[in-house]
């Protein structure tokens, strides 16, 4: 683990949740972090946590990630502080689950460029330094729900969205592998964080959720490997999974990252 000392890592969507337990792990492997999401506060408060418990240094950066200009501030304020960027943890996401003939418009447009457009975005800009370096390790969140066929009811415009992002790292792995830079992919099953805490039919039984322990350790595993190892996707799924039944119901409540 020593060799990941003095890295450089971004982790998206890092005030709260799995992206805090991911800049968290991260930190204890004395990587050095920019962190990004959209309450600047709470993004705030993270970074002060980390850097006084951990002894790293960390940057924070509010950012949206639907928006292109705030991608390009992210990549170029690390640049500045640290002058790399050795890891990407795309991890920001947001949910909305109806049946398709209730989902709203505005949702897809929201989930498209959160969940699909700010992962391929922000790899685009920092990619080709990685080239240039021959190194890197870009992390993605998928989601659990990909192992569905068919996909989740209430939840296909999301889970599609997740698909079809699977299917882009799977190969963009291929195309610069030969640069020494590992594409790798967690797909959590649902796990106990504010952004599920209002799944009301869902968290009411325990048992459905995982904590983010797991999934902190998969991405341990992926940054710890030897260097001629890429694990290409890590599937860590709650035993007792809601996504096929009961089905995640409709309308949610989810707060704002």
């Amino acid at each position: 683990m020593d060799n990941l000392k003095g890295k450089v890592a971004i982790v998206t969507g890092a005030s709260r949740g799995i992206g805090k337990a991911l800049a968290r792990t991260s930190a204890s492997l004395g990587i050095n972090l920019t962190i990004a999401a959209r309450n600047a506060q709470a993004l705030e408060e993270t970074a002060h946590e980390i850097e006084t418990e951990f002894k790293v240094e960390v940057l924070s950066v509010p950012c949206d990630v639907t928006k292109l200009e705030d991608l390009e501030n992210l990549v170029r304020k690390t640049k500045q502080k640290f002058s790399r960027i050795d890891i990407l943890i795309n991890n920001a996401g947001i949910t909305s689950q109806y049946p398709f003939c209730l989902q709203p418009l505005e949702d897809m447009e929201k989930l498209a460029y959160t969940n699909y457009l700010g992962y391929v975005r922000l790899i685009r800009l920092v990619i080709n330094e990685m080239i240039e370096n021959r190194s890197g390790t870009i992390v993605n969140m998928i989601s659990g729900s990909v192992l569905c066929d068919p996909l989740p009811k209430n939840f296909i415009v999301y889970s599609s969205l997740k698909v079809g992002l699977r299917a882009f790292l799977k190969g963009l792995f291929w195309e610069v592998r030969d640069y020494g830079i590992k594409i790798a992919s967690i797909l959590p099953g649902v796990t106990d964080t504010e952004l599920t805490g209002k799944l009301k039919d869902v968290t009411q039984d325990t048992s459905r959720l995982m904590t983010t322990e797991a999934i902190e350790n998969a991405l341990k595993f992926i940054l710890t490997v030897p260097a001629n190892v890429c694990p290409l996707e890590i599937a860590v799924i709650n035993q007792q999974t809601p996504w096929t039944k009961p089905v995640i119901p409709y309308p949610q409540e989810h707060p704002e990252k």
